[in-house]
């Protein structure tokens, strides 16, 4: 029973729209944070072709808001795509996947939504780090309380050793890295989740912990998510965040 309600709730998510001239367009339930646009990929059939995109939303949306589709972490982001993923960033600034086998269609749907998502958040993480708050300075004033009381190495403002020029906000030397993300709005969350991604598929050892001022600062729905995609999301409390460091120490 549990099994078909999922199944017809699930499906439910995802609107399939036939348009003209062999155009299939699918709303996906995914959004590109902070817009409230859904993520639209079309799949069009082309002399027994499949050509899946997203029509070029993705960076219109980061343009739209001051993002850098042009940036040299875009462009990293672009060529790591290459290694895991069937889409890609073409010269068009369309992210498509092309196929002859009918039976790719609905993957290669899933992971262009991804990837439109992905791109969005990597061409938009600097104007959101541009922006000031109190709450990172409290963040870092409690990190350097921790990271002293533990007798702990930390470092602010670090370049990651990941494609993409990601920046982690702070690094403590844990036995395993606890790799800081400051989530001060839902596309610094994604980011985060870009970096844990990239850590599992490099196997580099780090722990991505983000860390948000508040469950509203980044959407109730995208933090639940976020900790599926993270090793930990929480929101800020210096004692819990104390608890939570000394835990890994032992």
């Amino acid at each position: 029973m549990l099994a078909e309600f999922l199944k017809r709730t699930v499906c439910a998510l995802f609107e399939v729209h036939e348009d003209p001239r062999q155009v299939f367009r699918i709303v996906t339930p995914l959004e590109y944070p902070g817009t409230g646009d859904r993520v639209v990929v079309r799949v069009r059939v082309r002399d027994g072709a499949f050509s899946i995109d997203e029509n070029g939303e993705a960076c219109l949306c980061a343009s739209m808001i001051g993002g850098d589709v042009e940036s040299g972490a875009v462009e990293q982001w672009s060529q790591s795509l290459l290694q895991y993923s069937p889409a890609r960033l073409c010269n068009d600034e369309v992210i498509r996947a092309t196929t002859m086998d009918e039976r790719l269609v609905v993957p290669y749907v899933f992971r262009v939504a991804e990837a439109a998502q992905q791109l969005y958040g990597v061409a938009t993480s600097r104007v959101e780090r541009r922006s000031g708050s109190d709450f990172k300075g409290r963040l870092s004033r409690t990190i350097a309380d921790i990271a002293q009381e533990f007798d702990l190495k930390h470092y602010a403002e670090v370049e990651l050793p990941i494609s993409g020029k990601f920046i982690a906000d702070h690094v403590i030397e844990t036995p395993t890295p606890s790799i800081v993300i400051a989530a001060m709005s839902d596309t610094r969350l994604l980011e985060g989740e870009l970096i844990h991604m990239q850590y599992r598929e490099a196997k580099k050892s780090g722990h991505i912990l983000a860390i948000a001022e508040s469950q509203l600062a980044v959407g109730k729905a995208q933090f639940e998510r976020a900790n599926y995609y993270t090793w930990k999301t929480v929101v800020f409390d210096a004692r819990n965040l104390r608890s939570l460091i000394g835990s890994v120490l032992h």
